[in-house]
């Protein structure tokens, strides 16, 4: 996604009007993983306008198919009382549960998945599968894991590096989807949402798409195809697997260049939980001050990131993330980092998921 996408994606949390709409062909592709999950169960959309959402189309649609015993989607309104929609059973007695067969009932308040009526609809649910605002995803996850939940939701990728979700994914108890290990995904948004950057449209009905780059489906359904070991080919040698000079582990750059015969812990970019099997690796740490206990605490004068120059402040321990030193051979970017005292110079290390391969 263009960085201009990313600006009208961090709007909308700050405006708390993150209203994505997820495209039916998302829902279908992950959704399809789980079915022997949604049989016989009550399914909650408890953060989708019904008219709009298509988590509730496609449930109501595929009602019959998938077995499940009651569906349930709640409406919000910022300032007014909303509603909910239930399908039970074949209401008007055509044959089939679908769509017509929707029970509206009002709701006293106004439909946020916070509020005390809510979270008694949530209590009676088996299953919660929605798209969450983005800048509520910390309350929302923490509310699921409270009440029991099992679940079936989007959200960014960076989520991972949040101090409320980590834990859930090192202890195994949230993982990502199926279906979406990369790449953008476009969402439609209310009419009167600007749309500024290059990756959004408009299409001949006037409906609006923004393109969101980073999404993930977030999930604690279990799958077969997340205990399947990622293929290893390369072994470790010192030069391209250099080691962190403030915690003792190896950088790797790329999932896919995981050395097979390293025993020790590793550092892997987040994107590698795409590929992570629990059967295969052990999550140890996420690579950030707060989570790991850093072997040193140097001063060090923070460089330009297009120069290289100092640009007149000062960090300790790379503002507290992993670096390692620079290599002007290799390293594409200028080093981000000069030793205060010695004058050594040190590249910046993004998050990284700090694992260990369990069966070495």
């Amino acid at each position: 996604m263009a960085k201009s996408s990313n600006k009208n994606l961090k709007q909308a949390n700050k405006a708390k009007k993150d209203e994505f709409y997820t495209q039916l062909s998302d829902i279908e592709r992950e959704l399809g993983n789980y079915k022997e999950h949604l049989k016989g169960k009550v399914i909650f959309c408890n953060c989708d306008d019904p008219m709009e959402s298509n988590f509730y189309f496609y449930f109501a649609q595929n009602f019959e198919f998938l077995g499940i015993k009651k569906l349930i989607s709640t409406h919000y309104e910022s300032e007014k009382k909303s509603y909910k929609l239930e399908i039970v059973a074949d209401i008007n007695k055509d044959g089939k549960i679908d769509k017509l067969d929707t029970i509206k009932t009002p709701l006293k308040q106004n439909g946020d998945f916070r509020s005390p009526e809510c979270i008694e609809i949530l209590k009676e649910a088996d299953i919660i599968a929605t798209n969450p605002p983005f800048s509520l995803f910390r309350d929302y996850v923490a509310q699921l894991i409270k009440y029991g939940k099992k679940f079936v939701i989007m959200g960014n990728v960076n989520a991972i590096t949040y101090k409320e979700i980590f834990p859930l994914l090192k202890g195994n108890k949230v993982w990502f989807g199926h279906s979406i290990k990369s790449g953008d995904r476009e969402f439609e948004v209310p009419k009167d949402y600007p749309l500024t950057g290059a990756g959004c449209r408009t299409d001949e009905d006037g409906n609006k798409y923004i393109r969101v780059k980073g999404v993930r489906w977030f999930t604690n359904l279990d799958y077969k195809e997340r205990h399947e070991d990622l293929i290893l080919h390369k072994t470790y040698n010192k030069e391209e697997y250099p080691k962190y000079e403030n915690y003792d582990a190896i950088n790797v750059d790329v999932t896919k260049n995981i050395p097979m015969d390293y025993t020790g812990e590793m550092g892997v970019p987040i994107t590698f939980m795409d590929k992570y099997s629990p059967d295969q690796f052990e999550i140890i740490a996420l690579g950030i001050v707060g989570s790991i206990e850093f072997s040193n605490n140097r001063k060090m004068e923070i460089l330009d990131k297009k120069t290289g120059k100092p640009n007149g402040k000062t960090t300790f321990n790379a503002k507290g993330t992993l670096y390692r030193r620079y290599n002007p051979e290799s390293d594409k970017k200028p080093p981000a980092f000069k030793d205060f005292e010695t004058g050594e110079l040190y590249s910046s290390i993004y998050a990284r998921v700090i694992i260990k391969n369990k069966k070495l």
